[in-house]
C-alpha cells in the first residue's frame, strides 16, 4: 500500500500525438491518468488485472493493458487511445466496420478490441479468421459471441487495402 502523503512526480506523456505534462503518484497506472487526468474516457476500466483487455491502448504501436502499466513508465513513449485513431472527424476503417457489422453491443470492450485489431492488422494485413481470433484472444466480450467482431476485423482488413 502506498504511503500516505506520497509525493507526486512530473511525467511527460505523448497521447494521441499531443504532449502532456502531468503530476502522478508513483503507483498510478496509465489507465488512471488517461481517464482521470486527461479525460479520455474511451479507455475502459474492466478487471484491473490485465485479463479482460477493456483498457487496451497502443504503446509504441503495441497493444498493452493500461491497468498494468505505471504512468511514469510510459514517459517518452507514443500512446494511442481509441480517441486517437480517427482522423479529421472521419472514423477509422475498423470503427466503421464494427458499426457496419453490428460488432458493437454494449460497447464496453469495443475500444480495446479495436486497438488490439489495429495493431494486429498493421502486422498482418491479410489475416485468416483463425489469425484474427488469436489476435483478439486477450480481449473479452460478454455480449457478441465474437462472430460479428471477427467479421468486422476481416472487413476492415479489406477496407484498409483500398
Amino acid at each position: 500500500m502506498a504511503a500516505k502523503g506520497q509525493k507526486k512526480i512530473r511525467v511527460k506523456l505523448n497521447v494521441n500525438g499531443k504532449n502532456y505534462k502531468v503530476e502522478v503518484k508513483p503507483h498510478w497506472t496509465l489507465l488512471q491518468v488517461i481517464r482521470d487526468q486527461l479525460g479520455l474516457t474511451g479507455t475502459k476500466y474492466g478487471c484491473g488485472t490485465g485479463e479482460c483487455g477493456a483498457c487496451t491502448v497502443l504503446i509504441d504501436g503495441k497493444p498493452m493493458t493500461s491497468c498494468l502499466v505505471l504512468a511514469a513508465s510510459a514517459e517518452g513513449r507514443k500512446i494511442v487511445t481509441i480517441e486517437g485513431i480517427s482522423s479529421e472527424g472521419k472514423l477509422h476503417p475498423l470503427q466503421e466496420a464494427f458499426i457496419e457489422e453490428g460488432a458493437i453491443q454494449c460497447g464496453y470492450c469495443t475500444p480495446g478490441m479495436i486497438l488490439a485489431a489495429k495493431a494486429f492488422l498493421e502486422r498482418n494485413p491479410n489475416p485468416t479468421e483463425e489469425e484474427v481470433r488469436r489476435a483478439i484472444d486477450g480481449n473479452l466480450c460478454r455480449c457478441t459471441g465474437y462472430v460479428k467482431i471477427v467479421k468486422a476485423i476481416l472487413k476492415a482488413s479489406k477496407k484498409l487495402k483500398k
